[in-house]
């Protein structure tokens, strides 16, 4: 286990920062950003001048260099807020970036790295299409040899910060004989290639200002050393490293979602009064709270052990497919009960738990659904039975 980029009391000096910023700036703003579907520009460029976009990038390209364990303790504290906030950030620190990180040439790294970390440049992830979700290895998106070049046809759905991205880490097909893994490669692809068009923005059911799109691909002709490492073939086994850390950011984000969620519930039971005394007194109000207040617990306790096993030993596929398809599930739960708390009052749209009962529920579904999750685990206890 190598030494982290930052010591323990940097780490909390930033940390402190991110609970004031989290505090003073983002919830604030959560109902701005719900009504006008959008994170304000000046909330960006506070972001940029904190550093936010660079939290995982390496400190040789700019960024700060968190350990999975530091990272999924400010996950916890953007858990807290509207989620569209850290969705904004979320491919710099995690999908869109962490392929380049894992294998990219020093040359590659150099190019985007730096722009990444100050937030310049945002970067995105096209791995699912309209037909192929969870079971990416059969992805049609192509990538044809001509030349030095390939030409890459396809369309990419559901992705994430496609409207700001200045470069996509694509996953295409580049082998047609041959099933699985080993015919899908990695390329960097700069979002202004002709050929590469952006749909409009998607409507969704919840997490309002996060912004996802098509990605179409019409002959977008990148140079062979756009490839992630210049190893064509990767692509499957890269997007599944990169995943696995990506997992256990999710789950610290459900977590912190819960923690808010409490402080929501319990802070309405203890206002609100029904029939002469606060509904805090009553024993089945109490219980959805306590089963709320063991499950985050439990939550917490899952992530920081599979971080700490991630930092450790460099993987944690079992154990971050664990957490992700526990933590996610819990945040569901947790926020249907403190909808139920708040009664009607919780079925409008003026209350936070309105939002976060919407917008937790796509966590069950990113970067492997809960069912995935469970084939995972399953395949690998099997195995090592």
């Amino acid at each position: 286990m190598s030494e982290p980029a930052v010591d323990d009391e940097t780490f909390q000096h930033l940390k402190a920062t991110v609970e004031r910023f989290v505090a003073e700036r983002l919830v604030p703003n959560e109902m701005r950003l719900e009504i006008e579907d959008e994170v304000p520009e000046e909330i960006v460029a506070e972001m940029r001048e904190l550093g936010l976009f660079g939290l995982t990038i390496p400190p040789e390209y700019g960024g700060i260099g968190l350990t999975a364990s530091q990272e999924s303790q400010l996950a916890m504290i953007f858990g807290g807020t509207a989620l569209a906030f850290r969705s904004l950030l979320a491919t710099n620190i995690g999908i869109g970036a962490r392929g380049l990180i894992f294998e990219g040439t020093e040359e590659q790294k150099q190019a985007y790295l730096p722009r990444m970390a100050s937030g310049e440049l945002i970067s995105a992830f096209a791995l699912t299409e309209p037909d192929t979700g969870s079971d990416p290895a059969n992805l049609t998106t192509r990538a044809v040899r001509d030349g030095d070049d390939y030409l890459i046809s396809g369309t990419k759905r559901y992705i994430t910060n496609a409207q700001r991205a200045g470069v996509f880490t694509v996953m295409v097909r580049t082998e047609f004989d041959k099933p699985g893994a080993d015919a899908i490669s990695a390329f960097l692809v700069p979002s202004d290639s002709p050929g590469l068009t952006i749909g409009k923005k998607d409507r969704k059911m919840g997490q309002r200002g996060t912004t996802t799109s098509d990605v179409m691909f019409d002959n977008v002709r990148v140079p062979a050393s756009a490839i992630i490492g210049l190893k064509p073939g990767r692509g499957f086994r890269l997007a599944m490293r990169v995943l696995d850390r990506g997992r256990i950011h999710i789950a610290a984000l459900a977590t912190g979602a819960c923690k808010r969620l409490i402080a929501e519930m319990t802070g309405f039971a203890k206002e609100r009064r029904q029939f002469g005394k606060p509904i805090a007194e009553y024993q089945l109000i109490q219980a959805m709270i306590a089963d709320s207040y063991t499950e985050y617990l439990a939550s917490r306790a899952l992530v920081e052990q599979t971080a700490a096993i991630y930092d450790r030993e460099g993987a944690a596929r079992t154990e971050a497919s664990a957490a992700k398809y526990f933590a996610t599930e819990a945040v569901g739960r947790v926020a249907d009960r403190a909808v139920q708390v708040h009664g009607g009052a919780g079925y409008m749209s003026e209350y936070a738990v309105e939002r976060f009962y919407r917008d937790v529920r796509l966590m069950r579904i990113y970067e492997g659904t809960s069912q995935i999750q469970q084939l995972l685990i399953a395949r690998q206890i099997l195995k090592e039975a």
